[in-house]
């Protein structure tokens, strides 16, 4: 059981296998080969892990990113933030970061965010002297910041797997997801001060006034579903539900740039990226499962209190292991096969689940556009035509931004909690 389910997945991740053939196929060697158990239980258990109502608002949340994100308003987003910041020393690279912080209250979609932000920017960057690797290093790491800032898949996934509250795991991500924003934009402006970039725009109020009301009805989308969740209107699959429908009228009927037909062709690409989320859902259940059934967890326990690990040892382990993992594994397949795994060990040393929950949220975010494999790398690589060890050089002084926040979110427990005591 633990060669199949340890050699093999390595094996078929090396080949570039789809996640959830990679979990599909090491359980099933377990199954048929290892285990005594029915093939019957394999299927009970592959749709028992998608019979959950709050797992419908992943695909609500999808397609409103979709229609967001397909519908021009990166670059309304773009110039209001660019407006804003015009007068600072990296004013460009500033509004990247803060474009794409707020993408990420919209969408919640790391991808979507590094393919939209990198066709509008990326030229503008390396004309301004940024340089082609550290563009698209700040492009392909400020999409990370899209998954931690709610409202956030990830999170759902994770209050799925750990059995939290989802709307507290909304609101814990709220000041550490603006945290990694500053912790950017303050090295951004270092970098510019450094290189002696000339500033690119200046405070015009009228035309800060101006582009805040183009983009205003996008901005008020996360107001009104954070709000909603918050103040208990609706649950998150609800406020899905609710941002679908405020995306819709906002493309249709507010920017108008987008007809019944783009909406279609929205919801089928939607569609295939729900599918392929859910599927991993399900095979990362069965995972998890086996793992269960074979006393993994316990003897995980076991070596951890042999070892005498104290709170802050083992989130510091946990990172270490997090971040190599996010270099291979997408956040989705990570949170679903580790969360069940590490949450009780981190309850049981005195640890906030929902802290806990940022912590692991935020290591898998800066795995995103880790070298070798982060997602987020090969987005960028495919928008901007640079060479994989270019970017790899692009990415790394941004990665040592982010695990500095990360370092403070996780020694810093206030930092995830304050806002979500009162849910």
């Amino acid at each position: 059981m633990t060669a199949s389910l340890a050699i093999l997945p390595v094996l078929l991740l090396a080949l570039g296998t789809p996640v959830f053939l990679v979990f599909l196929a090491a359980v099933a060697v377990t199954f048929f080969f290892v285990l005594p158990t029915p093939s019957v239980a394999l299927h009970q258990v592959l749709f028992g892990g998608l019979d959950n109502y709050a797992l419908l608002a992943i695909p609500f949340f999808v397609f409103a990113g979709e229609l967001m994100g397909t519908s021009g308003i990166a670059s309304r987003l773009i110039t209001w933030v660019l407006a804003l910041v015009g007068r600072l020393p990296g004013s460009l690279a500033v509004s990247t970061v803060g474009a794409s912080t707020v993408i990420g209250a919209i969408s919640g979609s790391s991808v979507a965010a590094v393919a939209a932000l990198s066709k509008t920017l990326y030229p503008k960057l390396v004309s301004s002297g940024y340089g082609k690797e550290r563009s698209a290093g700040l492009l392909a790491s400020s999409g990370a910041i899209d998954i931690v800032i709610p409202p956030s898949i990830a999170m759902i996934l994770y209050g799925l797997a750990a059995e939290q509250s989802i709307p507290r795991l909304f609101m814990a991500g709220v000041i550490p997801g603006l945290l990694m924003a500053l912790m950017m934009c303050i090295f951004v402006i270092a970098v510019a001060v450094v290189l002696k970039i000339p500033v690119v725009g200046r405070f015009d109020p009228r035309e800060a006034w101006r582009a805040t009301k183009n983009a205003v009805a996008a901005l008020l989308m996360p107001v009104f579903v954070l709000g909603g969740i918050y103040n208990g209107w609706f649950s998150p699959t609800e406020a899905g539900g609710f941002a679908c429908l405020y995306a819709i009228i906002v493309a249709r009927f507010v920017y108008r740039t987008m007809d019944w037909g783009d909406i279609i062709r929205a919801a089928g690409n939607s569609a295939m990226l729900s599918a392929q989320i859910l599927i991993i859902v399900a095979t990362a259940g069965v995972v998890t499962w086996v793992l269960t059934t074979q006393g993994v967890p316990q003897t995980i326990v076991a070596w951890i209190q042999a070892l005498d690990m104290n709170a802050m040892t083992f989130l510091l382990a946990v990172n270490v292991v997090l971040l190599i993992i996010g270099c291979f594994l997408d956040p989705t397949s990570a949170i679903l096969v580790f969360a069940p795994l590490l949450v009780p060990i981190a309850i049981s040393l005195g640890i906030d689940p929902i802290h806990f929950g940022i912590i692991m949220t935020v290591n898998l975010a800066i795995g995103m556009f880790t070298p070798p494999f982060g997602l987020n790398i090969f987005v960028a690589q495919s928008v901007t035509g640079l060479p994989a060890h270019s970017l790899y050089k692009g990415v790394l002084p941004f990665v040592a931004v982010q695990v500095a926040a990360l370092l403070i979110i996780t020694y810093v427990p206030a930092l995830s909690l304050m806002l979500g005591q009162s849910l």
